[in-house]
């Protein structure tokens, strides 16, 4: 399997990663999964004027790595990649960009799924929203706990 994972401040070009993708896999895959996650503007009715991601460099990276590797020993996925950004970003801009290649659609599904449920509770991110009412750090929610915790009861969950 080909992992590859980004933490950057620079946008993403979806076009460009699909297309790099297809000319590494040629004919192999059979099926692509992706996820485009992108910032909300607002947040419980308060306007969110700019969400800040913080990282600590390498240890992010690897905890994005392990999230792939752990769905990659679940599903046979051929190559995963995950893009993520980091620092000032406004609303409608994308965050998270999730690509993920295997010869069939269940599994390359699965594991976008799967990836992005653990990065919103695993990866080590720190953020802060600026709201109307003033800033505010940014937890896991309740919704997102329950995801990844599905996921964890069933491991044959597909």
């Amino acid at each position: 399997m080909k992992l590859e994972v980004r933490v950057q401040e620079a946008d993403f070009d979806i076009a460009a990663e699909y297309s790099a993708l297809r000319n590494r896999a040629g004919g192999g895959l059979g099926a692509v999964a992706t996820f485009i996650g992108l910032v909300r503007d607002r947040h419980d009715g308060d306007l969110v004027s700019t969400l800040y991601l913080e990282h600590y460099p390498g240890m992010t990276e690897r905890s994005i790595e392990a999230i792939a590797t752990k769905a990659a020993a679940r599903w046979p996925l051929q190559d995963v990649l995950v893009i993520h950004r980091v620092g000032a970003l406004g609303g409608a801009e994308q965050i998270v960009y999730v690509q993920v290649a295997s010869g069939h659609r269940d599994a390359a599904f699965a594991g976008a799924a799967f990836i992005m449920d653990y990065l919103k509770t695993d990866a080590v991110f720190w953020k802060r929203e600026d709201r109307n009412s003033g800033s505010r750090w940014i937890e896991s929610t309740r919704e997102d706990l329950l995801r990844r915790r599905n996921w964890d009861a069933d491991p044959k969950q597909q």
